[in-house]
């Protein structure tokens, strides 16, 4: 079996935002999976996805803290600055988390450890509506 799906999520503010849910909710077919593997690609060069620990607000606070520092708005050597101080670090940011993530498919649910959950990395300040594409392949039930 074979779906996938275009999620549009909303603009958010600069920082780490859980996502879970709507990725859940955007792919029915994932409840009818016995074995599979959901393919989540963000079609941006400014935003990432990670996977992480999903209850503390302190670890999304601290990621956003970490990456700002190592990679600093309007670093003077960057030459990319046409659009703004937060556009080349957060191509550098999104770079390093990277665009996608492949998650198991187990009984009809992703099959993610008790703490993790799958996190939209926005890393400008006005970044605006984000796209994801979702590719499920597997087993169905």
């Amino acid at each position: 079996m074979w779906a996938q799906h275009t999620l549009t999520l909303p603009a958010r503010r600069r920082g780490f935002h859980l996502i879970t849910r709507e990725i859940v909710g955007a792919v029915p077919e994932l409840g009818r999976t016995r074995a599979g593997l959901l393919h989540v690609f963000i079609q941006h060069t400014s935003a990432s996805l990670t996977l992480n620990e999903n209850a503390s607000p302190d670890v999304r606070a601290d990621f956003e803290t970490y990456f700002n520092h190592a990679v600093p708005d309007g670093w003077t050597p960057f030459t990319h600055t046409l659009e703004g101080p937060d556009d080349m670090a957060a191509h550098i940011k999104a770079s390093l988390l990277g665009p996608s993530l492949t998650l198991p498919v187990q009984q009809g649910r992703l099959a993610l450890g008790t703490w993790q959950g799958v996190y939209l990395c926005e890393h400008r300040d006005h970044g605006g509506p984000r796209r994801l594409i979702l590719t499920l392949n597997g087993e169905a039930l």
